[in-house]
């Protein structure tokens, strides 16, 4: 099977389910074990910077969010495309699966971005180019989960969703190349195709530490996409009674996704 029958087989929810009851036990493994390791490694062994001292340490936060949020928008805004062209349910279920976790590693992104920045640049906040559209990605994360809690029709919220994820999907290659294309106060990429600029010590630790946001960001989206689906299931049975003109009571919210 090539990677399109593999979305297409997977876009019916009686088969999307199963994979994600198997792979949310063993990601959550993955991201506790691998998160132990790396932190162990990044603020107890790992040596301090030469430059900055142990206010990199941050960096074992700092980037895995950044990355995890950037991917998280990328994934909601191709599953939005996915379910806007073929519209597939799963595909509109799991871009809003993402939008709660890529809005809490957004947020972190910027918030130990802060922390990192306030001693290394004298200031909690810079009105850059990576700063600015890191603050946009959040926003945009914020807006689209209002804007899908504001219509109460679910398949109006998928399409006005899909719509806002796609064009927001603009902001991804400005904040990935701002480093690059304008003189910012952040700095420049640590990992590049020629090496790391880092000891291997460090490096493995922020891998690790990446890994572990990855493992974690999967299984929150996977545990919400079931409840999404159970949902909207709901749902649809009610409305199915009420065409029937049977006596059912209005589907119950939910509780929370508690991961």
């Amino acid at each position: 099977m090539n990677l399109s029958r593999y979305v297409f087989w997977f876009a019916a929810p009686a088969r999307f389910l199963p994979l994600a009851r198997a792979l949310v036990g063993p990601l959550r493994v993955v991201a506790l074990v691998t998160a132990a390791i790396g932190l162990y490694l990044g603020f107890g062994v790992a040596p301090a910077d030469a430059v900055q001292g142990d206010a990199y340490r941050i960096i074992y936060l700092h980037v895995p969010a950044s990355w995890v949020a950037m991917f998280a928008y990328a994934l909601m805004a191709f599953w939005s495309f996915v379910g806007l062209v073929w519209r597939t349910r799963m595909s509109h279920l799991l871009a809003h699966a993402l939008a709660p976790t890529g809005a809490v590693f957004a947020a972190l992104s910027l918030v130990t971005g802060m922390l990192w920045g306030q001693p290394m640049w004298g200031t909690w906040w810079a009105w850059d180019a990576r700063l600015t559209s890191s603050l946009l990605l959040l926003l945009l994360f914020l807006g689209y989960l209002a804007l899908q809690g504001a219509i109460d029709d679910p398949q109006r919220a998928d399409r006005a969703c899909a719509v806002l994820a796609l064009l927001g999907a603009l902001n991804l290659p400005v904040m990935y190349f701002s480093v690059r294309w304008w003189n910012t106060l952040h700095q420049g990429a640590t990992i590049r195709a020629s090496g790391a600029s880092m000891a291997p010590v460090m490096l493995w630790a922020m891998l690790l530490c990446s890994v572990a946001a990855w493992a974690w960001a999967a299984t929150t989206t996977l545990r919400r996409a079931q409840l999404l689906i159970a949902e909207r299931e709901a749902h649809t049975r009610w409305l199915r009674a009420l065409q029937d003109e049977a006596p059912v009571s209005a589907p119950t919210a939910l509780p929370v996704d508690p991961i």
